[in-house]
């Protein structure tokens, strides 16, 4: 959709993922190899008692349904910025989902402007186990 086409409170929800163990442990040992993430002994000595999924991983297969839905297709121009917060653990075998909602639309000039784009993951339980905002650099239609 175009800048101009799109209103804060839009909302739509993710298909759900479930995190996969083989998947989760081949993300940590390559981008993130805390002994939390890739140490099974470790881990299970910590107050989580297992292994926890990395973050960036966590939220980036969320990421990966929300694009398949994505408010923008074809009028993203890019990414201008993305601010993630973790809230609760996420573990292998977990189901998330996610709660994309516009919430703010910024115009730039006559071609492009900023949209504003939350999005909440929970867990199978209903937990909120992170909250991200992304602003994306999205094109206004040619025809207002």
């Amino acid at each position: 959709m175009y800048l101009n086409e799109l209103k804060t409170g839009m909302q739509l929800t993710t298909k759900s993922i479930t995190v996969d163990k083989s998947r989760m442990l081949a993300f940590a040992e390559e981008f993130n190899p805390a002994p939390i993430h890739t140490d099974e002994d470790y881990a299970a000595s910590t107050k989580f008692g297992q292994l926890l999924s990395p973050g960036m991983f966590s939220f980036l297969l969320v990421w990966a349904k929300y694009i398949e839905q994505d408010f923008f297709g074809d009028a993203l121009i890019a990414g201008k910025s993305t601010k993630v917060e973790w809230d609760a653990p996420v573990f292998a075998g977990d189901t998330l989902t996610g709660h994309a909602e516009i919430i703010d639309i910024i115009p730039r000039n006559a071609r492009n402007g900023i949209a504003v784009l939350a999005l909440d993951v929970c867990n199978q339980n209903g937990d909120t186990v992170l909250r991200s905002v992304t602003e994306a650099v999205v094109r206004c239609s040619p025809n207002p």
